[in-house]
């Protein structure tokens, strides 16, 4: 399968994931605290087979970038947190350097 398929697949994972640990409440409400656990076995699992094909360094810094991006448009929706404007600025910066890396990195090429 196509690694970039499954790397999205990994960054959806631990973005549901990363929510549910908010909605787990500290590990107290217990369904979301197991589907947490779960996303990010299915993302780390995913995150492993990926590296057999495209760089490590690309791959994470393609699957934290969107990751971190996603995760607050989640948190935005799902529990109301809005990022102030430093916040909007770094995430546009985090957008843009995922971008670079696949747009102009020799490193990404497979």
């Amino acid at each position: 399968m196509n690694p970039w398929i499954l790397l999205a697949g990994a960054i959806v994972s631990e973005v549901i994931g990363t929510n549910c640990l908010k909605a787990s409440d500290g590990f107290t409400k217990p369904l979301p605290a197991v589907i947490a656990v779960s996303a990010f076995v299915v993302a780390l699992y995913l995150m492993s087979v990926i590296t057999r094909t495209l760089p490590l360094g690309i791959v994470y810094a393609v699957w934290s970038g969107v990751g971190i991006v996603l995760t607050a448009a989640v948190a935005f929706f799902v529990f109301g947190q809005k990022p102030d404007l430093a916040g909007l600025i770094g995430m546009a910066m985090i957008i843009s350097g995922v971008l670079v890396i696949n747009l102009f990195s020799r490193s990404s090429a497979h």
